[in-house]
C-alpha cells in the first residue's frame, strides 16, 4: 500500500533536518502502516508541558531534547484515520524507518529501543553525528 505524508504532517517538518526529513518521506513510501507526524521542533517550554503530562521526561539530557535542535521526530500512526498507540503498529513503524534510514546511509534511534523510558513513536538522529 501507498502511503503519503499529509499537508499537516510536512507543516510538522518545517525546521527539522533534512537527513531525518528523507528517512521519513521514505518511510512513508515503504511502511506498511500509515503514519503521520506529530511533532518535529519543540521549544523547551512545550517540553516542560509534556513533562508536566508525564508525556517525556525532563532531566540534564531531554533539557537540550532533539525535538528542540530539529533532529527528532514523534511519528504517529493511523488506522482507519484514527490514530492508534498500539506497540505492534510502532514497530511497523520502526522496521519501515531503520530500512529507510539504512538505504540512504543516515544513522537513526528509535525511542522503543530505549531501556528506560521507551518512546516508541520517538525518532532521532545521533548525537555523535549530529551535533546541535
Amino acid at each position: 500500500m501507498n502511503f503519503d505524508l499529509s499537508a499537516r504532517s510536512r507543516q510538522h517538518l518545517q525546521g527539522v533536518h533534512d537527513d531525518l526529513i528523507q528517512v521519513v518521506e521514505q518511510a512513508i513510501r515503504e511502511t506498511e502502516v500509515d503514519f503521520g507526524v506529530l511533532e518535529g521542533m519543540r521549544n523547551l517550554e512545550r517540553q516542560h508541558k509534556l513533562f508536566m503530562r508525564k508525556a517525556t521526561l525532563l532531566d540534564g539530557v531531554t533539557r537540550k531534547s532533539r525535538h528542540q535542535t530539529g533532529h527528532a521526530v514523534d511519528l504517529g500512526v493511523f488506522v482507519d484515520g484514527e490514530l492508534r498507540w498500539d506497540w505492534p503498529l510502532y514497530h511497523k513503524v520502526a522496521r519501515a524507518m531503520k530500512n529507510a534510514a539504512k538505504q540512504l546511509g543516515t544513522p537513526l534511534e528509535w525511542g522503543g529501543d530505549w531501556k528506560r523510558f521507551p518512546d516508541g513513536p520517538h525518532f532521532q538522529l545521533p548525537r555523535k553525528k549530529y551535533r546541535a
